[in-house]
């Protein structure tokens, strides 16, 4: 439980940091980016399994890391493994579940109703560097190994200056 407690103050301070910091004309955006946690990989022809065990606790400390997190809004994709994801940190804000499709990142519509929020995204290990690229304007990241499940993709933008950061959580 450590490196949460110690991820619970970085994640704190860096918010907090975000929003005191900005002047006081200027808006701050944060996103957090997830990948879904550990999924069933029994039956290979299943396109939308669940999460396994595994992936349930790490859905549940993916709330608790965001505790002190001040979140606005928490969209997921239509699937079984990125909304049981979602749903602990939604239930925990107190938030409903906004769906996005995959296909369709970052655009004007999400960029208007994000703005000035604090907002978690859960996709998977090909559109979540995808939507990190989009939304900072680069390509910066690649697809996450099919192995990993512990990456965080921590975007913050105040007018034209963005900061992304990414850490990795065992």
């Amino acid at each position: 439980m450590k490196p949460i407690f110690f991820l619970l103050i970085f994640l704190s301070s860096w918010v907090g940091s975000c929003q005191s910091n900005a002047p006081q004309q200027e808006i701050t955006t944060t996103y957090f980016l997830v990948r879904h946690a550990e999924k069933d990989l029994s039956d290979p022809s299943n396109r939308n399994p669940n999460l396994t065990e595994t992936g349930k606790m790490r859905s549940e400390n993916w709330a608790k890391m965001l505790v002190d997190v001040p979140v606005d809004m928490v969209y997921t994709t239509d699937y079984i493994r990125t909304r049981k994801t979602a749903e602990p940190i939604a239930k925990s804000k107190n938030v409903e579940l906004t769906l996005y499709n995959p296909r369709n990142l970052n655009d004007t519509e999400f960029q208007e109703k994000t703005k000035g929020k604090t907002v978690v995204v859960v996709g998977h290990s090909n559109t979540t560097p995808s939507f990190v690229n989009k939304i900072i304007g680069k390509e910066k990241y690649s697809s996450i190994d099919e192995k990993i499940y512990g990456k965080l993709f921590i975007i913050k933008i105040t007018g034209d200056i963005i900061t992304d950061t990414v850490l990795t959580i065992n």
